[in-house]
């Protein structure tokens, strides 16, 4: 066991050679010598009276961070930056514990000017977002490093150059687990070949020398299993790691009570291999989760494009594309992707998804706007001083900001490990206690371990998270963009899709459209101005129809969701939109059959638009695969002028809804909810926001703009919306795997169970048997949702 002084007092991590030590207490760390004097002080404050590093002088540091004083470094490390707030990710490597975390996440405790701090414990980095004018970025550093978490700061890109994956760790408790292993094996040769008489005269030397060999299996390479096993505890949780920790120090207690009883040889060799095949299994897992966290980056979130400037006109560009130096456009609520300054225009940015803030900030010609913020109002020019890499538009998605449209899924996973544990447990001590009244204590030691060993949860917690992370480098390669595996679980479970119909079943590509009305070319160039800075399907089809005209400005831009778009070009107000925003009655001036859009000059109705709707090719075809096995509906904010022709795409049951409002779209998908339809609904991102974080599942469908909304689940390119019936077929094979490896699992453990319980299966033979386990059930998802990929035509890369 160890003892009292070598552990930490706060955790039960065993503490270094030497430990920081408060109250006549042990700790392995500064956070949970911290965490312990907050505890018991309840002063925050108090920690700097206590808090002294041997061989460290403040002075030393300051001088250390002099070049965090210089604006132009400085500017180079933050993530972002207003008038009062200075957003920071530092890569922290001292962080390794939960006590690190809290530490972490309560910085504002110890300096007022900090707002918020958020860890990430895998990537061992701490976004912090603090008051610039109360407390400067040397200071910062300078707090984080008195505290014990020294940031370590480079001027390249922290985030990437961090992605190098480093195990050093883990590989050296592997091989201390590989060494103790292989001798332990060697020294138990003549128990296996029965020559335990022959080499009398020395057992009882090998047997010591193989309890040597446990220790550092117990102290250095299992410890992580002990640790986790009784934070879990300390909650009064169950989480997998304490039968693996039971099981390891049974075996322990086991092989120690004979060998130094005298009675037996023990268990020394199944211990350590045990251990070393949890470790490679471990190795294979974080190996296999680092590939996968990685190589979907933020292009795989931003699949669309934002409009550059060229010699040759305006073109959309992927993100990925976008280089220093570019010139973009950005319009009406579309996102910055990269930092940038502004060119021209009357920037209003809106940074609620970076700050929380909602206000509009100003901005002047020649600032640098960063990357996260939205533009409210006219069309802005801007130039992209930082590859969208390095910019904060990259950690958007996991932002604090989008954690409010997070939805708590009940996947299967979740569901079925909750009870495990305790069932293991049970069957363990039921098997053990059975032996004891038979009066054979060796088998019911031998039972219980065996159960123990047998069961390892490795290939149930292993199965859900392999088989979902497969589909979602398919959907990637198809241009569906999940955000999360729940979300796929969540999309085999649907059983009502909800259409938006302009720019989701239409097709901003192939616009059909034509002007019914009196505009001269100077009018019609003033209807162009205003519509360029709009990112709605029509306007950008009203600009496109209209060709070449001359430039002009539109100034005090407005855009209504769902009604219209207004502003000033020279002293004329520009009104476009639909009849109620416009003003006009049944009647009007227009064409029949299609969408109209109305024009208005200074209260004056000049005519309409009417655009033939360009339904995405196959749509009848796209819309008879789905009814199969699901229930359509359709809800518009436009006129139902195109109901009859829509009536023959979709089912006769269907619901067709006009002349919505964004408010009444949500209310639709709750009261369909409320019926009991599981709900997914298609929207273009723009007036769609609401419904698409009410529904089930909001997957907002793009072309070629980037007009993402964070209340969606997923991102659909438009380029593969007929891939739909695909896409939903595929996601339900996939639970289909997840079911059958979780039946794998089962027969495994039932066949290895009904062996353990008897007390005639091999400790080592069972720690032999789990790791062979999880790599079949790693294998089998594996090759099982890419032959599904297969049989869905899903396995081409369309990106």
């Amino acid at each position: 066991m160890i003892a009292e002084k070598t552990r930490c007092y706060h955790c039960g991590d065993p503490t270094a050679h030497t430990p920081y030590e408060l109250d006549d207490h042990a700790f392995c760390c500064l956070g949970c010598q911290t965490v312990y004097q907050v505890l018991h002080s309840n002063n925050m404050q108090q920690y700097y009276r206590y808090n002294t590093h041997p061989g460290k002088k403040r002075q030393a540091r300051s001088e250390r961070y002099d070049y965090l004083d210089e604006a132009t470094i400085a500017d180079k490390l933050i993530d972002f930056r207003n008038e009062e707030l200075t957003i920071i990710t530092c890569y922290i490597p001292a962080i390794h514990c939960s006590s690190c975390i809290w530490l972490l996440e309560h910085l504002y405790k110890l300096h007022p000017a900090i707002m918020t701090s958020h860890s990430d414990f895998m990537k061992k980095q701490v976004t912090i977002t603090f008051k610039q004018h109360e407390l400067s970025l040397r200071g910062l550093v300078e707090l984080l490093a008195d505290v014990g978490y020294e940031p370590k700061i480079t001027l390249q890109d922290v985030v990437q150059e961090n992605r190098k994956f480093s195990q050093k760790g883990l590989i050296a408790k592997i091989a201390v687990a590989g060494f103790c292993f292989g001798n332990s094996m060697m020294l138990s040769f003549p128990e296996y070949f029965g020559m335990a008489a022959f080499e009398a005269s020395y057992s009882a030397f090998f047997g010591w020398m193989n309890l040597a060999f446990t220790l550092p299996i117990l102290l250095y390479s299992g410890r992580d299993y002990f640790g986790s096993a009784w934070h879990s505890l300390r909650q009064r949780q169950l989480n997998l790691d304490v039968p693996l920790a039971l099981g390891i120090l049974v075996l322990f207690l086991r092989t120690a009570w004979e060998i130094i009883g005298g009675g037996g040889a023990g268990f020394a060799d199944t211990l350590c291999g045990l251990v070393f095949f949890l470790l490679v299994g471990r190795w294979v897992q974080q190996r296999t989760y680092h590939h996968i966290s990685f190589e979907r980056d933020y292009r795989s979130y931003f699949p669309v494009a934002v409009t550059r400037i060229t010699e040759d006109g305006n073109k959309p560009v992927p993100i990925a594309a976008i280089q220093v130096g570019d010139r973009l456009v950005i319009r009406n609520n579309e996102i910055i992707p990269a930092d940038a300054i502004l060119l021209k225009g009357n920037a209003a940015i809106d940074f609620s998804f970076v700050t929380g803030e909602s206000q509009p900030v100003r901005k002047v010609l020649g600032e640098i706007i960063y990357a996260g913020g939205r533009q409210l109002g006219a069309a802005i020019e801007l130039e992209v001083t930082r590859a969208v890499s390095q910019s904060y538009l990259t950690q958007l998605w996991n932002n604090e900001a989008f954690k409010q449209y997070e939805r708590k899924f009940r996947t299967f996973s979740n569901v079925v490990s909750r009870y495990f544990t305790i069932a293991l447990l049970t069957v363990a001590i039921i098997a053990m206690t059975y032996w004891f009244f038979q009066d054979n204590p060796a088998k019911a030691w031998g039972a219980f371990t065996a159960v123990l060993i047998i069961g390892c949860p490795c290939a149930l917690a292993l199965s859900s998270p392999f088989t979902l992370s497969a589909a979602l480098s398919v959907f990637d390669r198809n241009r569906f963009y999940v955000k999360n595996t729940a979300a796929i679980e969540q999309l085999a479970a649907i059983d009502c899709l909800v259409f938006d119909k302009t720019g989701t079943i239409s097709s901003p590509d192939a616009s059909r459209i034509h002007f019914e009305g009196d505009l001269s070319a100077n009018e019609l160039a003033m209807v162009v101005a205003v519509c360029r800075n709009s990112s709605h399907p029509v306007s950008r089809e009203l600009v496109n129809w209209a060709g070449a005209v001359a430039p002009l400005v539109a100034a005090d831009f407005r855009e209504l969701p769902g009604e219209g778009i207004e502003a000033i070009v020279g002293t004329y107000r520009i009104r476009v939109g639909n009849g109620a925003f416009i003003g006009v009655v049944d009647g009007s001036p227009g064409a029949s059959g299609g969408s109209r859009t109305y024009i208005a000059i200074d209260e004056r109705i000049r005519g309409c638009f009417h655009a033939e709707q360009p339904w995405r090719p196959n749509l009848r075809t796209l819309m008879g695969r789905l009814a199969d096995d699901y229930k359509l509906n359709l809800i518009s904010g436009d006129n139902d002028r195109d109901k009859d022709r829509l009536r023959g795409v979709f089912p006769s049951d269907a619901d067709l809804l006009f002349d919505r409002l964004p408010a009444e779209k949500l209310e639709y998908i709750r009261s369909l909810q409320t019926a009991g339809s599981a709900v997914c609904m298609f929207g273009d991102g723009l007036n769609d926001a609401g419904a698409l974080k009410q529904a089930d599942l909001g997957i907002a469908v793009s072309d070629d703009i980037n007009n993402f909304s964070p209340g969606c689940d997923a991102v659909l390119d438009g380029k593969s919306f007929a891939q739909l019936p695909r896409f939903f077929a595929f996601a339900k094979d996939v639970r289909k795997v997840i079911h059958a490896s979780f039946g794998i699992s089962l027969m495994y453990n039932t066949v290895g169970l009904s062996f353990a319980v008897m007390g005639t299966m091999s400790p080592l033979f069972a720690a032999v048997l789990m790791p062979l386990s999880t790599v079949t059930i790693i294998g089998f998802t594996t090759v099982a949702t890419h032959l599904y990929a297969i049989k869905n035509h899903l396995n081409k890369d369309l990106s």
